[in-house]
């Protein structure tokens, strides 16, 4: 296996027609592709405006089937491009049931699989309980010609336990496809430790885990009720360090090719060996809601 792989992480504008997303996406996976990326992530729920800015059953006609019609759009730009693709989709299991779900191509179009969304959030535009049903595949990792892929998705990144539970499942990358950003309201008071959160929390897990992690967001200001939200982008990529090696702007759509380094991985483990020194014999309590 190559010392080294190349990711690709795709910041995107989305706009409330799903044909002119999914265009914008394959354009942009062309241009990572172009620029050697053998891996290439999209946003959260990209093909359109983040919907669950508010509770609307009809909105539930957005969900799709997996396989299906934006799933095949994927697995051809994947073919295409010979490139691994990890997309994110509403997902229509069956009626009533919905998923907030990551999928994984192979660079010959292949369905690797699925990660369905772990952690649901329920905050004020974030009304995200209303549609998606908790994931029941657990945490995921997909073997890959590039890399061992893992992938979570946006909640996902503030729980240590998803992403030390997907690097031990040998994840070499930990991808979060994202959608998140500013009450426009509240930016100018907590929009700064806010994002600063954001970013250190994923960070913190590439430095736990000795992992590289990219955080890939959108940007835009979508308005569906009220103020709307004004997405934030600042996607990144961290090493296994916790250095960002590459960030996107807050308002631009960009592309970000990174090259991730194995040996440089190994090299942190061996001198930050974390995996070597768990108590895996005392942390009974972690399964429990409070350790009381």
């Amino acid at each position: 296996m190559p010392d080294t792989f190349t990711i690709g992480v795709v910041q995107m504008r989305c706009s409330a027609d799903r044909e002119v997303n999914l265009a914008t996406a394959e354009a942009a996976i062309a241009v990572a592709a172009r620029r050697g990326a053998e891996v290439v992530c999209l946003p959260e729920l990209f093909t359109g405006y983040y919907f669950c800015q508010k509770e609307d059953i009809a909105l539930f006609d957005l969900a799709e089937p997996i396989p299906g019609p934006s799933e095949a759009r994927l697995a051809a730009a994947a073919k295409a491009n010979r490139v691994v693709v990890v997309g994110s989709l509403f997902e229509k299991r069956m009626p009533g049931v919905y998923h907030n779900t990551a999928t994984v191509h192979d660079s010959t179009g292949t369905l690797l699989g699925l990660y369905r969304k772990m952690h649901i959030p329920d905050d004020p535009l974030f009304l995200e309980k209303f549609y998606f049903t908790p994931g029941d595949l657990g945490f995921k990792v997909f073997p890959t010609p590039a890399a061992k892929v893992g992938t979570l998705v946006c909640w996902d990144q503030w729980y240590p336990e998803a992403a030390r539970l997907t690097a031990l499942l040998g994840a070499e990358v930990i991808f979060y496809p994202t959608a998140i950003g500013w009450h426009p309201r509240e930016k100018a008071e907590y929009g700064e430790a806010q994002h600063s959160a954001w970013e250190t929390s994923m960070r913190g897990h590439a430095i736990a885990n000795g992992v590289y992690v990219a955080g890939v967001n959108r940007v835009g200001h979508e308005v569906i009720v009220g103020d709307g939200l004004e997405f934030w982008g600042g996607s990144f990529v961290s090493d296994p360090f916790g250095r960002v090696v590459a960030r996107a702007s807050h308002d631009t759509e960009e592309v970000l090719v990174v090259t991730c380094d194995r040996k440089h991985m190994e090299d942190i483990r061996r001198n930050w060996p974390f995996f070597r020194d768990r108590r895996i014999d005392s942390y009974q309590g972690i399964i429990k809601r409070v350790a009381d």
